[in-house]
């Protein structure tokens, strides 16, 4: 299997090492062969050559490789994101990857800041709109920088793009024995974008007759999510939205530092991403956590058709989490290097 790799920028660099590092071990353990083949687009690169991806970048992605994984990008030295937006953002709306796929997994009850819950009471997934909403970027300023100036942005979205990741959510619950699926959304508000959110889902929901389908207005999403986390298994909403809550779902499971991320079009080259930030003032200091990134790479895995190795994968960061074998977002002492190290040894076919 081929595999892109674009490490980022300040410690996604230190944390892609990592995964990387995980997936040649699971290579070793299970006998697979991984090409990973190192792409140098990130902040120097376009500093360097003014190029954020070559003329042909999304062609070559969709087309050479079997996925793609990214690590964080951000550099101070790019205030406007370009190179960020190009490759991320680009890729997104390029190979049309409409799946966000967040899973939300507590490992450990000492990582969840909600009193007195557990790994069982945090465990969904989040799906999220990938290619519509506001940040397709139509709009514009008007009299920007006086007194008078008007900015707008549109919300755009469409049957296609709703149908298909409303249908996703239940078909991936359907599929996983999962027996909730929520929509979100401010059809009480923006009544005219959202009643298309309503429509599809009411439309869909008689297919899954096994599959409770509730709905939820985005803000009291927010709180139930924090009231009782353990109600939800599959939460399916727009772009937005989807942004806001995963990050409210990454700190149920301990931090940013412990969510993966998949931006999928299933059956097609798909991208997987550690969702935390670049941070550079901590690039090369050897204290990242690289469990977001490993388990980005675990689902990576999943996603190819690899279900042994990615169980194994989260196996291994389950152990270490357990263990308190990793960086100090999870109370251990070890490094960057070395919590990879751990979990690229834990590596085993049960």
């Amino acid at each position: 299997m081929r595999i892109a790799l674009i490490p980022g920028d300040g410690i996604g660099k230190d944390v892609t090492a990592e995964a990387v590092k995980v997936i040649r071990r699971v290579g070793d353990v299970f006998g697979r062969s991984f090409d990973l083949e190192m792409l140098p687009y990130g902040a120097d690169y376009y500093l360097e050559t003014g190029i954020t991806l070559p003329p042909n970048g999304y062609k070559m992605l969709r087309d050479e490789f079997d996925a793609i994984y990214v690590g964080a990008l951000g550099d101070p030295r790019i205030p406007d994101m370009r190179h960020g937006r190009d490759i991320l953002l680009g890729t997104r709306f390029e190979l049309d990857l409409y799946v966000n796929h967040r899973p939300v997994k507590l490992l450990d009850e000492r990582l969840c800041p909600l009193k007195g819950r557990g790994p069982a009471d945090v465990n969904m997934v989040i799906f999220r709109e990938n290619t519509e909403s506001l940040y397709v970027g139509i709009g514009g300023r008007f009299k920007a920088g006086t007194e008078d100036e008007i900015a707008i942005q549109e919300d755009v979205n469409t049957f296609k793009g709703v149908h298909r990741i409303v249908k996703h959510a239940f078909e991936y619950a359907k599929a996983n024995g999962l027996t909730r699926v929520c929509m979100a959304d401010t059809s009480n508000a923006v009544t005219h974008a959202h009643a298309l959110w309503q429509r599809v889902f009411h439309e869909l929901t008689p297919h899954y007759p096994g599959i409770e389908a509730t709905h939820l207005f985005i803000d009291a999403l927010c709180m139930q999510m924090v009231k009782n986390p353990a109600q939800f298994q599959v939460i399916v909403t727009n772009n937005i939205f989807g942004d806001i809550i995963t990050d409210l779902g990454a700190q149920l499971q301990g931090g940013l530092g412990m969510a993966a991320s998949g931006n999928l079009h299933p059956g097609r080259t798909s991208l997987f991403e550690p969702v935390h930030g670049s941070a550079p003032k901590y690039a090369g200091k050897n204290v990242a956590n690289p469990v977001g990134a490993i388990l980005s790479a675990a689902l990576m895995l999943d996603f190819l058709g690899l279900k042994r190795e990615a169980a194994a994968v989260e196996a291994a960061v389950k152990q270490s989490v357990a263990k308190v074998q990793g960086t100090a977002e999870i109370g251990g002492t070890l490094g960057t290097r070395e919590t990879g190290d751990y979990i690229a040894g834990a590596v085993k076919d049960s």
